[in-house]
């Protein structure tokens, strides 16, 4: 994620005025080494933290900060510029200062207030600002502690245009700010939410002993259950400390309210349980409708406190999202790109991101293909999420994925345009706002910008996904998705260097990627995977991503995408040659016993290196994404050690970490709940919601990419640089490309059950596809079961899936019935009973269109997985 996240809220009206110096007679000045609570005055650091609303531009100009403002607006208070999280002690004297300029001039009001309603002025201070500088100083005492007020310049109310500039703002006083000690409650640290009876069961006890230590495991009555003694780790990179390693995996009994004591302290509870991931693959899940522009968010599905009006439809203030011109220059046409979700803790919709989400959606579905484990797609079946398209026949998590999948089709550069087909790369607000604003009351102009071949290839690789997998439920819309993809793509073939700006972080983020050869790759796998056609088999065999590393260290992300390609092509089934796939496949297993590796290094269990480079803006994603790589390495391998090292890395995210913390709202006792988010600020407005349950907070950032943490963390060790507070955007944002990595592998997880030995293989299938006939139009197929087991199989039921839109249309020594893309076929009264070695065959015919028509990639028997012959 790029540093987005800027905060606004509309001034009262009712400030009572200090005018200029000669307000602070009254006061004493403060000391001369009283502390700054500014955070980049000067604006040496460009804008941030700095917002506005009601203004045309926004930008630092000759080291200053200036604001074209529009004329005629009715109140002083109609357009601002701010700075909000700004800390008030209750009876201290400040002095604020600052130099301004306006031509041709205009009044301006300086005003410190709470920074939502009833917005209580604390001190407001005039100034005639003219095309001259003048420095205004004007000291104060402030009546109310307030740790997030609000610095609003209120520059509106003149009948001109005015160019207001600001520099060197400054507000002295108070106290400094007591030093920052996280709360990390007990020394054992666990994973609050639990384990899975047959998982693996670790823990992380911080200590000063470097000998061995007995641990106790205790039910919640507390009695001893298991017992044993700690490993010593010694000092742990990334925390700093002194760390032993707790190893209760032996202990399988399911049980709730357990802890886990070491060293005098007693862990947080949790539970052994083969359900615990259910509900948190829902709630991930969940994270996306609460995101969702343009629609009314219904409080019957996730809450009251979540109820809202539809966002940026054009409902005053809204300018909204139906009819988008693009910014000065970049084209002559406005767009309706209403729908999909809002990218993270702002109102900004980028298509790079989106495209990762969305993928992530998306393969989670098609996993249930082709995933032993998954149970043909049960728990992501129609009506078992809480979505408003619940019980319309189409799998629930499809339906979600669409509404962003749409919002990226709108994007699309219509036909007869410059750079027609291309994809512009995102659409936000015009200038910053700030927090919390909810979506429907965004005032802020919205602007299309460029168009990238960035965005053009995410849209096209996930339009590929569309064609494909909605095939079975909406021709109309899988056509659709399939021809945009194929413009897209052949648009970003003719313009393959169109990059992003860099410099286009102005109410929203640049999102800027220079090397899209990994876009290019992801894009040809998918086109490929959808229509087989040689032309796309061509470009990505071409691609150097295809033979090489695409699975780094620290994961991958919306800038690396060279991954979800090699991951569709190792599991979705196509037509690669066997050596070239068994070599996609190899690649896999290769990078998921590095990171088992990684994982068993490090002493709090997480598959990431320990070094400070490995704690970056969003680096939960990162490790999420690394155990889904682990979690396919166990689809493609049956490997338990691979599903045990997934289930462990989450140990990481819900608690086992430094600072004892789950970084999931509403999971495990210490859980993060003041994300940064606009729409989710509780911390700041006790009457908005926090973030849902299910929402996953970045995570520890070593750089300290925000003025927050900037000041608050200074010197931290890596896993320390995080703080669960509304106002640190580079630790602790919502972003939708990182709960799709966690509603994945929330999946994935609740598909383990009890995670139990890996059941024996007794049945083999032969599927013979004999060709197609009329056209292309269909095809004829035979499967032979083969019972390779020691006890004979009386009554069989067989299932598979299909990659796109075939339909069985009749079939022979079976009964076969279809749903959406799965086909299941059962014995018929002669054929029931396979003795061992023995073999049932039965047959169909199909119809198709033509596309890509790969044998199915998993058959199960009594659904159990069958090897494929």
């Amino acid at each position: 994620m790029t540093p987005s996240k800027r905060r606004l809220l509309l001034a009262a009206a009712t400030a009572l005025a200090l005018t200029g110096a000669g307000a602070g007679a009254a006061y004493a000045d403060p000391p001369p080494d009283a502390p700054e609570q500014i955070d980049n005055g000067d604006f040496s650091a460009g804008v941030s933290p700095w917002f506005s609303y009601g203004t045309d531009s926004l930008g630092v100009t000759d080291g200053r900060l200036c604001a074209a403002v529009p004329g005629g607006l009715a109140n002083p208070w109609d357009a601002g510029i701010g700075q909000d999280g700004v800390p008030l002690i209750a009876g201290a004297e400040y002095t604020l200062g600052f130099d301004i300029t306006a031509t041709p001039g205009t009044a301006v009001k300086a005003v410190l207030q709470l920074g939502s309603a009833p917005y209580t002025t604390y001190a407001a201070v005039d100034a005639a600002a003219t095309g001259t500088v003048q420095r205004i100083e004007s000291t104060f005492t402030v009546p109310d502690d307030n740790q997030n007020a609000q610095l609003i310049f209120q520059v509106g109310g003149s009948a001109q245009a005015q160019t207001i500039c600001l520099d060197d703002v400054s507000l002295r006083g108070g106290e400094p700010p007591a030093p920052y000690e996280p709360d990390t409650g007990p020394r054992v640290r666990v994973n609050q939410v639990g384990y899975l009876p047959g998982g693996p069961k670790n823990a992380t006890v911080v200590t000063e002993a470097t000998t061995p230590l007995p641990w106790q495991l205790r039910s919640a009555a507390g009695a001893v259950l298991a017992s044993g003694t700690t490993t010593a780790r010694g000092v742990d990179a990334a925390s700093g400390q002194n760390v032993q390693t707790v190893d209760f995996s032996s202990y399988r009994t399911p049980g709730a309210g357990l802890t886990l004591t070491v060293d005098g302290e007693t862990s947080h509870p949790f539970d052994i349980s083969g359900t615990l991931y259910k509900q948190l693959r829902s709630d991930s899940l969940q994270f996306f409708y609460a995101q969702r522009s343009g629609i009314a968010i219904d409080g019957d599905l996730i809450g009251d406190e979540y109820a809202r009006p539809a966002g940026h439809l054009g409902v005053a203030p809204n300018q909204g999202d139906t009819s988008v011109p693009c910014q000065p220059g970049v084209c002559d046409y406005s767009l309706d790109v209403r729908g999909g979700w809002y990218d993270a803790g702002d109102h900004g919709k980028y298509v790079v991101n989106g495209g990762i989400a969305t993928y992530q959606l998306l393969n989670t579905f098609e996993r249930t293909k082709t995933a032993a484990t998954a149970n043909g797609g049960a728990g992501l079946a129609d009506s078992t999420l809480r979505v408003p398209e619940r019980g319309n026949g189409v799998p629930d998590i499809l339906d979600e994925a669409r509404w962003e999948l749409e919002f990226l089709l709108r994007m699309q550069v219509p036909a007869g345009k410059p750079l027609a087909g291309m994809v512009h790369h995102k659409i936000h607000d015009k200038n910053w706002t700030g927090l919390p604003l909810a979506p429907q009351d965004d005032p802020q102009p919205r602007e299309l910008h460029a168009p990238s071949t960035a965005a053009t290839l995410n849209m096209a690789a996930t339009a590929a996904q569309c064609a494909r997998l909605f095939a079975p439920y909406d021709a109309a819309f899988a056509a659709r998705c399939g021809t945009a993809a194929k413009t897209a793509y052949a648009a970003a073939k003719a313009h393959p260097a169109v990059y992003a700006s860099p410099t286009d972080g102005t109410g929203g983020g640049a999102y800027d990627d220079s090397n899209v050869t990994d876009e290019f790759y992801w894009a040809a796998v998918e086109l490929y995977l959808t229509t087989g056609a040689q032309t796309y088999l061509t470009d990505l065999t071409a691609s150097p991503h295809h033979t090489g590393n695409v699975f780094e260290p620290r994961g991958f992300g919306w800038q690396s995408v060279a991954a979800l390609g090699r991951l569709d092509l190792a599991t979705v089934p196509n037509g690669l040659p066997a050596a070239d796939l068994t070599r996609v496949r190899a690649s896999v297993t290769a990078a998921a016993d590095a990171y088992l590796a990684e994982l068993n290094r490090q002493a709090y269990g997480l598959p990431m290196p320990g070094d400070a480079d490995s704690y970056f803006w969003g680096a939960n994603s990162s490790i999420i994404n690394n155990a889904v790589v682990l979690a396919t390495a166990f689809d493609l391998t049956r490997d338990a050690r691979y599903r045990d090292g997934a289930v462990q890395a989450m140990d990481y995210i819900l608690g086992r970490n430094a600072l004892n913390i789950s970084y999931v709202t509403g999971w495990g006792e210490h859980a993060a709940q003041n994300q940064h988010s606009r729409i989710f600020g509780h911390q700041l407005d006790a009457n908005l919601p926090r973030p849902p349950a299910g929402s996953l907070a970045g995570g520890a950032n070593a750089a300290l990419q925000d003025p927050f943490v900037a000041q608050l963390l200074a010197g931290c060790k890596p896993m320390f640089c995080y703080v669960d507070d509304i106002n640190s955007y580079s630790t602790n944002e919502v972003a939708i490309n990182w709960n799709s990595a966690l509603a994945w592998i929330s999946s994935f997880l609740a598909d383990q059950g009890d995670a139990g030995a890996v059941p024996a293989i007794t049945c083999s299938v032969n599927y013979a596809n004999y060709g197609a006939w009329q056209g292309n139009t269909g095809f004829t197929a035979q499967l032979t079961i083969r019972n390779t087991g020691s006890t004979a199989v009386n009554g069989w039921t067989t299932r598979f899936a299909f990659t796109g839109d075939q339909r069985v249309r009749e079939a022979w020594l079976a009964k076969v019935t279809q749903s959406g893309a799965t086909v299941t076929a059962k014995n018929e009264s002669y054929n029931a009973k396979i003795a061992p070695g023995g073999t049932v065959t039965f047959g169909f015919n199909a119809t198709t269109n033509g596309g890509a028509n790969p044998n199915p990639g998993l058959v199960t028997v009594n659904g159990n997985a069958c090897a494929l012959s």
